[in-house]
């Protein structure tokens, strides 16, 4: 599958010269520079604090749910700590985690040198902030998909800041996807379509994903809050509304937010994977397919996330279940394109070391594990009649989020480390961490899986004392104990590192063979 293109499709090799960015920056240069690595590494370190918030909420609700009846927690406080978690994992740390890796990596990749348009990344970052503020104060606690009437009958009378908090993540998210879009057509201009790196190719479906889907979330936020006023009743059954209005808007934005921290987490690995190997990646064209067909059909399936609330006999569904099987192209598309490029020849001895690349392979198993079980979710019958508002289906998005795409933005920053602090990580720590993570988020999906199986609902504080269920919870709870240890030995690292860890210099990701010995002189990446 090669081509005399490879070398410009490869784009220019992500290495800067590795220096002390975070230790030259100021508290102002962090707050407001429009340097693009600035507004990266600031993006990367809330994510991270997000990360930690979200986690910590997971390992308090997790703790209730270890054993049946009620421990620590009641419904309200569980289901306010459930809603944040959902909520400062999705909009707060995966999403934003991946995009300020891209723009780190966007301008060395793309040739631009510089973030075109870095002030609205400089305002999507500070917009989210504000959301988050006011999410915190609103406490809500009705899921991070907010479902009315229930939405519209909880939460207190600061609930009103959750739905404009909202509709602030939707602008957030639609100022990024301008900045992502504007430098992959910018790059495409300069470049031509036909040699544009894959990460261009995924700027651009990013930044059409974010402008058309982000509008309706907003709306949703507005709406929400004007029906809470009173002021409209789009949404609620009480006063004449439509809880399907809601549904068919809402949904709109949250099936393409599933492939929002997707886009950029492949664009990554399509990157990262070509420097670690030292080869360009087996097919070009199939990447570049793949991006174009998850692009469209990430806005026509979204009616299969309320099947069971539709008659399931309609055209619509039929159409929707067809489509949804179609997703599996693209998905499959992307993956074979990475075991053949890991496949077509040795992998060097230096990636087999690298902590980053070890996450991008966990990365790999990880999608196909939650992709190949989200066929039961596509087929009617057994979505709506055996696994819909069960565990299955956290088990599938945890699957993807977590195993997929957390681990892919642990690669980006384990791979970005040296270049922002002069120093390499602690090796030793960084594959704890890379362990703790992979037998804790293997196990917990697992569980989840088997919880769906045996018909565990979701949303609920207490449970009746069953071994098919008791037993997978205790041990889905020490699996989030084990993934949370896993975030402190990172922390801890990635903090100790950064003023005792071995300097950097040159390039610290070079290529070592696998016939060369330790004092070798290792091969640059090309």
């Amino acid at each position: 599958m090669a081509s005399v293109h490879d070398a410009e499709r490869m784009g220019t090799k992500p290495h800067w010269e590795p220096e002390d960015v975070i230790g030259k920056m100021t508290l102002s240069t962090l707050l407001f520079s429009h340097h693009y690595r600035h507004i990266a590494i600031k993006g990367m370190l809330t994510s991270v604090v997000m990360l930690g918030l979200g986690g910590l909420m997971a390992i308090l609700f997790r703790t209730e749910l270890a054993y049946p009846d009620i421990q620590i927690l009641d419904a309200r406080p569980y289901m306010s700590l459930m809603t944040l978690h959902g909520m400062f994992m999705v909009f707060g740390f995966i999403i934003p985690f991946v995009v300020s890796i891209m723009y780190y990596m966007m301008p060395k990749i793309l040739g631009t040198e510089e973030l075109l348009w870095a002030r609205g990344a400089q305002w999507s970052y500070w917009l989210l902030i504000l959301a988050a503020v006011l999410l915190v104060i609103s406490r809500p606690d009705f899921t991070w998909t907010f479902y009315p009437p229930m939405s519209l009958r909880v939460g207190g009378e600061l609930v009103w800041m959750g739905y404009v908090a909202v509709a602030l993540v939707a602008l957030s998210e639609f100022l990024a996807g301008a900045v992502l879009l504007k430098n992959g057509l910018a790059a495409a201009k300069r470049k031509g379509f036909s040699k544009l790196p894959l990460m261009g190719w995924g700027a651009i479906s990013e930044g059409i994903l974010l402008l058309l889907s982000t509008p309706i979330l907003g709306l949703v936020g507005i709406v929400m809050l004007t029906d809470w006023l009173e002021v409209t009743a789009l949404y609620d059954p009480a006063r004449g509304g439509n809880v399907m209005t809601f549904m068919f808007m809402f949904w709109f934005y949250g099936h393409p937010a599933v492939y929002l921290p997707l886009m950029p987490a492949v664009a990554i690995l399509y990157t990262l994977l070509p420097r670690f190997l030292g080869r360009p990646i087996w097919s070009y064209w199939s990447a570049v397919t793949a991006f174009a067909l998850l692009t469209v059909l990430g806005f026509v399936v979204y009616p299969h996330h309320f099947q069971p609330a539709e008659n399931v006999s309609g055209w619509l569904q039929r159409t929707t279940q067809i489509l949804t099987l179609m997703i599996f192209i693209p998905s499959t598309l992307h993956v074979f394109n990475w075991i053949a490029t890991l496949w077509s020849d040795p992998i060097p001895a230096s990636a087999r070391r690298a902590v980053p690349f070890k996450f991008i392979v966990a990365s790999i198993f990880f999608l196909m594990y939650g992709g190949v079980t989200a066929y039961v979710n596509a087929q009617i019958a057994t979505d709506s009649d055996f696994v819909h508002n069960t565990y299955f289906v956290p088990a599938h998005f945890h699957a993807m989020f977590v195993g997929f795409m957390a681990n892919m933005a642990m690669a980006g920053i384990y791979y970005l480390y040296p270049y922002f602090t002069g120093r390499m990580y602690s090796q030793r720590m960084g594959n704890i961490h890379f362990w703790f993570w992979q037998i804790g988020i293997f196990t917990k999906v697992t569980m989840m899986y088997l919880l769906g199986f045996n018909y565990f609902p979701r949303w609920v504080v207490d449970y009746l004392d069953l071994p098919q269920w008791s037993t997978p919870q205790l041990i889905l709870t020490g699996a989030a104990y084990l993934i949370g240890l896993g975030f402190i030995v990172f922390v801890y690292n990635i903090m100790r590192s950064s003023t005792v860890g071995t300097t950097v210099s040159g390039d610290p990701w070079a290529i070592e063979d696998n016939d060369t010995s330790g004092s070798a002189e290792p091969v640059p990446a090309e």
